[in-house]
């Protein structure tokens, strides 16, 4: 993939931000590799692309697995002009911008197996000159199932915890709050999108070792997921399903679908960019549906999930 060329781009941060692209591309290596080996049925294919604006990405998908019904796992590089649209509805300021990052997504085949989303990028604003005016990392991982299991979200809460808990014990608590209230349909009373898990943004470094020590944040999550994810999928891909869970699990793929639509910055931002409208998209569910004003049965498990979405619990201390 080609690098941003000439003065403008070749900044204090160039060494940095290559040392960020070189690990982003390995993560996404080893995710691809862990999840296919999982599945034992699927591989993943990819599709590298070029945006005609600056930069490109390198898309992975797996589909029609023995576990992962759909599921990606993207890179992309990509810069360009700070333009209008940006300046006014993502409130960016600068000549020009930078940014790489990694963002996956897995939908599973058997309901009892959870969804789950991640990411983890680095974004660089420069003047006319070419010097960075700001910059910031941002990132998180959450958990989507269709039904509870609270041993897997402990389980999930409690890895992220342990990867942010030496950089700063405070982190996580934040954190996860930050999640619970960011992955919400605001429109539907505000039920969560899942059950959440950690999310952050403009974590802007002081200085440069302070850039190093949130390089190595961002790192300690990105090696969280596999751990954090993986035992819960092997775990539950062999529990018996009907149809009834199959309709639950669509419902709620629903409701995935309206956050990502409506509300989710990170889609807004690559459609707003001119990105790949294909690899943005990549986050919806092969199968969905809205049935009109579904309730789940009281006292059932499906209720018992629909609970968790409208009450956050402290998972980690479960």
């Amino acid at each position: 993939m080609n690098q941003p060329d000439g003065a403008l781009y070749k900044t204090e941060t160039w060494a940095f931000r290559e040392h960020w692209i070189d690990y982003i591309l390995g993560l996404q290596d080893r995710i691809c590799i862990a999840l296919a080996d999982l599945d034992g049925k699927s591989s993943f294919v990819t599709d590298e692309w070029e945006r005609e604006q600056g930069g490109g990405g390198k898309t992975r998908i797996i589909t029609n697995g023995r576990i992962f019904e759909k599921g990606g796992v993207n890179t992309s590089v990509v810069w360009g002009k700070v333009t209008d649209v940006m300046r006014t509805q993502l409130k960016i300021e600068g000549k020009n911008w930078f940014a790489c990052g990694l963002s996956l997504v897995i939908h599973p085949v058997n309901p009892y197996v959870p969804t789950t989303h991640a990411n983890w990028r680095y974004f660089e604003l420069y003047n006319e000159a070419g010097h960075v005016t700001d910059r910031w990392f941002g990132g998180g991982a959450d958990l989507t199932p269709y039904y509870l299991f609270r041993e897997d979200a402990r389980h999930f809460h409690r890895s992220f915890k342990m990867a942010m808990d030496p950089f700063d014990p405070t982190w996580y608590p934040k954190y996860k709050k930050w999640c619970d209230e960011y992955f919400v349909n605001k429109h539907r009373d505000n039920e969560m999108r899942g059950i959440g898990g950690v999310f952050y943004d403009h974590l802007r470094p002081a200085d440069a070792a302070d850039a190093d020590r949130l390089f190595a944040f961002q790192q300690a999550n990105g090696n969280a997921f596999v751990p954090a994810y993986l035992p819960i999928a092997e775990k539950r891909a062999a529990m018996p399903y009907g149809e009834r869970e199959l309709e639950w699990q669509e419902i709620r793929r629903g409701r995935y679908v309206e956050f990502n639509l409506i509300h989710d910055r990170g889609t807004l931002f690559g459609l707003k960019t001119n990105g790949r409208t294909e690899s943005i998209l990549m986050s919806l569910p092969p199968r969905a549906r809205w049935g009109y004003n579904y309730q789940p049965e009281e006292g059932s498990p499906e209720a018992d999930l629909l609970d968790a979405c409208l009450h956050p619990r402290d998972w980690a201390k479960e």
